[in-house]
């Protein structure tokens, strides 16, 4: 480029660096971030926040927040993608004291915090369990004239049906669908898994049929945790036949229904069926996961046909 005579500027660069974190190489990210102040071109609020969110994103919070601090320092004014980029590695790294206080900072600089800003906030209650102040803050979206997006609910749904408040999130679940909000194919797997969990295992059947009439169609994910929930409450038959069912409904089971199925005939003392599922599991080069072969060698020590295949997954 220089060679053509033109010159980089602050745009190219900054494109540049985000590319390199966006990609996970922020040691290139960093080079250019250097390179930068060697041709005498001032970086922007944008670049800073692409090198932040690079950091967050890949778990060096501490490299973050010394160079928002730089930033400050140099009087560049950081703005609410700033804020939400290291908001966001302080949540993923539990220290939600640190995001909280970086919340208050932008309502005293009379930044107003966006839908990101808050849903990021509610995953970080929700993942260290203080689910009562994620609940708060989702009620408080409101306040700042801003709506709960889908992700906004799919984070608070999660949290509720951790806390084993399954009957509150289906309640928020119906208020989502009141303010015309399509729930995706996740909120759907969200609460499927949170009834399951709960034992409520007819409402998460009906759940799972009404993704049909609402044209979402079931993922991997929404097969295994129902076939997980059927096995768990020792419904093997009708796991097995949702397992039969998956290809003819364009989902082709995974490592993970292989292993739910295995334990469920495995606790069910169905060997010959354990051997079969080996067997497929053997010929697609799926793995038996840590579960699913403590369980195997616990109870089949003694029987070397299931053990051999054993070893060959």
């Amino acid at each position: 480029m220089e060679q053509g005579g033109i010159l980089p500027n602050v745009n190219t660069f900054s494109i540049l660096v985000d590319a390199f974190c966006k990609e996970g190489e922020l040691s290139e990210a960093e080079r250019v971030f250097k390179m930068m102040a060697q041709k005498g071109v001032e970086p922007d609020v944008v670049t800073y926040n692409s090198i932040i969110d690079g950091y967050c994103l890949h778990n060096r919070v501490d490299d973050a927040a010394k160079l928002f601090g730089l930033m400050l320092e140099r009087n560049y004014a950081a703005n609410v993608v700033t804020y939400n980029a290291l908001i966001n590695g302080y949540c993923k790294s539990k220290q939600i004291d640190k995001a909280w206080l970086l919340y208050q900072e932008m309502l005293d600089k009379g930044l107003i915090p966006d839908v990101v800003t808050h849903t990021t906030l509610i995953g970080g209650f929700c993942l260290v369990g203080n689910f009562h102040a994620a609940e708060q803050l989702f009620d408080k979206m409101h306040a700042y004239g801003q709506s709960p997006n889908v992700q906004s609910y799919a984070t608070m749904l999660d949290g509720l049906c951790k806390a084993k408040q399954v009957d509150k999130a289906i309640a928020m679940f119906q208020q989502m669908e009141n303010h015309k909000l399509e729930p995706d194919i996740v909120i759907y797997n969200i609460l499927i898994n949170g009834l399951c969990n709960a034992g409520k295992l007819e409402p998460a059947r009906e759940l799972f049929e009404v993704l049909c009439a609402k044209k979402v169609e079931p993922d991997v994910v929404s097969f295994n945790t129902l076939i997980n929930g059927l096995c768990n409450e020792g419904h093997i038959s009708e796991a097995f036949t949702l397992f039969n069912e998956m290809e003819g409904r364009g989902c082709v089971p995974n490592s993970g229904t292989y292993n739910v199925l295995v334990r469920g005939f495995l606790r069910n003392g169905d060997k010959l069926s354990v051997e079969q599922l080996l067997r497929e599991m053997n010929q697609k080069g799926l793995a038996a996961d840590a579960s699913t072969a403590e369980l195997l060698l616990d109870l089949l020590s003694n029987d070397a046909s299931i053990l051999q295949l054993v070893h060959n997954i």
